[in-house]
């Protein structure tokens, strides 16, 4: 028995490692970077904020419904991510449809700001806004406070302590952002899917 799965663990062992070394020289990956650091440059250096920033600018627009009525603060992830959580009086479009701004905010001098769960998605969207013509456009990204890494997006929000909200819950913060669920997470033995 030893002798067939001693080999046997050798093979799969060579085979992940030669998947993950393809994986890590596959272009596609190196194209990608190329195309998303453009759509970066697009971005003026100025309009690229921190989730404090964000903070403040939603605090003063949920004060303010004039204000409000002004400005765009939209949340770029999927659906699914937007029903889990997301910030209150906030708009939301994925990324994906980024072609359906134009149709919906024809003033190219609107003020819009873009986020996502960390930065990556609200670049892209912040690049083809930029490049649709659009100049107010503020991108949410990652920062430094204090010593401490913030990732920007979501889990920046989190990691500030700012509330959230869901059509279940009502207003509630994240105390540990996981990127994954936990072994005791994927553990039930009973679940029905919720369509929201």
């Amino acid at each position: 028995m030893k002798r067939v799965i001693f080999p046997a663990v050798c093979c799969l062992l060579l085979m992940m490692s030669t998947g993950m070394a393809l994986a890590a020289n596959n272009p596609l990956v190196a194209a990608e970077h190329a195309v998303h650091q453009d759509f970066i440059n697009a971005i003026p250096k100025d309009h690229q904020i921190d989730v404090y920033k964000l903070h403040e600018i939603w605090q003063k627009a949920m004060a303010d419904p004039a204000y409000r009525a002004k400005i765009y603060m939209i949340d770029v992830r999927t659906d699914s991510e937007w029903n889990a959580f997301h910030i209150e009086g906030t708009d939301h479009v994925q990324a994906g449809h980024v072609y359906l701004i134009p149709k919906k905010i024809t003033d190219p001098n609107a003020e819009i700001y873009v986020f996502c769960r960390t930065s990556h998605r609200s670049k892209y969207v912040g690049g083809f806004l930029y490049k649709y013509g659009y100049k107010n456009v503020w991108v949410v990204g990652p920062t430094t406070v204090n010593g401490v890494k913030n990732k920007g997006g979501m889990v920046g929000w989190a990691q500030a302590g700012f509330p959230f909200v869901n059509q279940f819950t009502g207003s509630f913060k994240i105390v540990k952002y996981r990127q994954h669920p936990s072994k005791t997470e994927k553990a039930f033995r009973l679940r029905m899917w919720h369509p929201y």
